[in-house]
């Protein structure tokens, strides 16, 4: 839940600072692309805090090397954050990212289904997880497809 709360918030605040005369923020793609890169530094850098064990626990039996998996993915997740705060990179990261929450989206799956737990609650229930997951597909295909013209198209408006 704290990644979509971490999402949901810092895009608001983004658009507001947007629309109170941050010229930076005009575009809401680029909101949304500095809202999913502190969304994607909070997850990434989870992989390797107090909560590594139960990251590792999440990744189905049938995967190789959970411990470098968790790793990897956390590697990545914060590479992404960087990459989406580079406007000539964002599309390129966005895209990327979108296929790795695919690519993780089966310990999710597993997490709910075994029941483990995450930070000492139990993890998020399939269908909320689902459904968020959707939102953060949403995001990063919204920003992978929204920048490579939508953040050029509003900037040469304000201009």
């Amino acid at each position: 839940m704290a990644p979509l709360l971490v999402l949901s918030i810092s895009f608001a605040l983004f658009v507001v600072l947007g629309r109170l005369g941050v010229r930076h923020l005009a575009s809401w793609v680029t909101c949304l692309r500095y809202a999913l890169a502190a969304m994607f530094l909070l997850t990434g850098s989870a992989h390797f805090g107090s909560r590594r064990t139960e990251l590792v626990a999440m990744v189905p039996p049938a995967l190789p090397s959970p411990d470098f998996l968790v790793t990897a993915t956390g590697v990545l997740e914060i590479a992404g954050a960087a990459a989406l705060l580079v406007p000539r990179l964002a599309p390129w990261a966005a895209a990327g990212l979108t296929i790795l929450l695919m690519a993780m989206f089966p310990a999710n799956v597993h997490a709910a289904r075994a029941g483990l737990t995450l930070g000492g609650s139990p993890v998020t229930p399939l269908v909320p997880r689902t459904l968020m997951q959707i939102v953060f597909v949403g995001a990063t295909v919204a920003v992978a497809i929204g920048t490579r013209g939508g953040e050029r198209t509003n900037r040469n408006r304000t201009k």
